[in-house]
């Protein structure tokens, strides 16, 4: 029987008969207890009939489990489940296996389902199983699903006019961008989820900066979009440094909001890849909690870091994953900056950012020629949330001089 623990912990005690002659915990008998975990997580809150009652049924589409060490008779196995991605029909299960008396990792494993009727057609994912899991509810109905390179994108399309295409960062999703999206009238605004963030799909492989650039260019063109203002935070920096390296014709204004030019030191590099192996062995909640200190200001409004907080651990693994990487291999984009004469450059610092200093914000805007430095005070590495007027009031006025 399992122990009672938090309703997204699930104790099961391994025995004899779930065994190969090794007194191993095979694969087959581990495929069930995964199983039986979930069953048991949702027996805890919205009950097993969740999917039933609602005439769906969710079908196993994909599984990725690793093995990390051995289970045997007796040994008490402690699943923890989390939801990684919740799209319309569909949402990824990470569930992560420790044994309770030494928490060693035994097994971490990922599961996609894909909610279907009596007929086998998709139908929506229940509201009460995403926010049982912490999902909130219904998926978010300003995202339009747009395929590019394979990959199905959610992206917020907004009014008309020139165009601005919102690009966000990492570990995070469109929706820092929402208190501008909701501000800019007059202008076509345009805030995807990349690949593997959001609600977007996050494949298994397929993450680099020049595959982030790809992606934002078949949007524009499947759009009808010639040419944007690009505009990026943090990571979605980088991506605009590689699209402007690619379709600099294409980019009619550049908005740089706290990131910088320069590649990964070989200690950065090292650091993405410890960041990989905790967020594949610990979820994206770990992530969460080790990047929330430097993303917020200490004064953050407790709502604001709940907020991001539930964002992050939201974020598929893979695409976690997928994103260190292409941050770790970036190229430098120091020597393109004298070359963007001409183009008109916005740059906005948060005033107390840890992660990419006032200083390096301010030497990146002196080297671009013409470019202008707002510096938002008091907020730290996402001042689109943390400040969002000075933001948008810094937005309107440059797009101003672009018409």
């Amino acid at each position: 029987m399992p122990v009672v623990t938090a309703p997204s912990e699930i104790d099961l005690t391994v025995y004899p008969d779930e065994c190969d002659a090794f007194g191993h915990l095979n694969q087959a008998s581990f495929l069930s207890l995964f199983e039986r975990a979930r069953w048991e997580m949702l027996a805890r809150g919205p009950g097993m009939d969740v999917f039933t009652r609602h005439g769906t049924w969710p079908a196993v589409r994909k599984a990725a489990i690793n093995y990390h060490a051995a289970a045997f008779p007796g040994d008490v196995l402690r699943f923890h489940q989390a939801l990684t991605h919740h799209g319309r029909t569909s949402f990824t299960l990470r569930q992560t296996t420790r044994r309770v008396k030494d928490d060693a990792l035994i097994s971490t494993a990922e599961f996609v389902f894909v909610c279907v009727n009596r007929e086998g057609r998709p139908t929506p994912v229940p509201a009460e199983f995403g926010e049982f899991m912490g999902a909130g509810s219904a998926p978010r109905s300003d995202a339009r699903r747009i395929t590019v390179n394979g990959v199905s994108l959610a992206v917020d399309v907004r009014g008309e006019g020139p165009a601005v295409l919102f690009v966000h960062g990492y570990p995070l999703d469109r929706t820092i961008w929402t208190p501008q999206l909701e501000a800019l009238e007059g202008w076509r605004r345009i805030a995807p989820d990349l690949r593997g963030m959001g609600q977007s799909d996050a494949p298994d492989l397929g993450y680099s900066m020049a595959t982030y650039a790809s992606d934002l260019a078949a949007l524009l063109d499947t759009l009808g979009i010639e040419r944007t203002v690009l505009c990026g935070l943090s990571m979605g920096g980088y991506v605009v440094f590689e699209f402007l390296r690619r379709w600099r014709n294409r980019v009619s204004g550049l908005v740089l909001i706290a990131t910088r030019a320069e590649a990964d030191s070989p200690e950065a590099r090292r650091a993405r890849d410890a960041a990989a192996n905790e967020a594949r062995e610990g979820g994206a909640r770990v992530i969460a909690e080790a990047m929330l200190p430097k993303l917020l200001a200490p004064g953050a409004a407790g709502v604001l870091v709940e907020r991001v907080r539930s964002l992050i651990a939201a974020i598929p693994v893979p695409g976690i994953v997928g994103a260190l990487g292409a941050m770790r291999d970036r190229p430098d984009s120091t020597a393109l900056l004298p070359t963007l004469g001409g183009l008109p450059t916005l740059v906005i610092a948060g005033g107390d950012d840890q992660l990419i200093p006032v200083s390096q914000t301010t030497a990146m805007a002196a080297a671009i020629p013409g470019a202008r430095l707002v510096v938002a005070p008091g907020a730290a590495h996402l001042p689109t949330l943390e400040t969002p007027s000075i933001v948008t009031d810094a937005l309107r006025s440059f797009l101003g001089t672009l018409v």
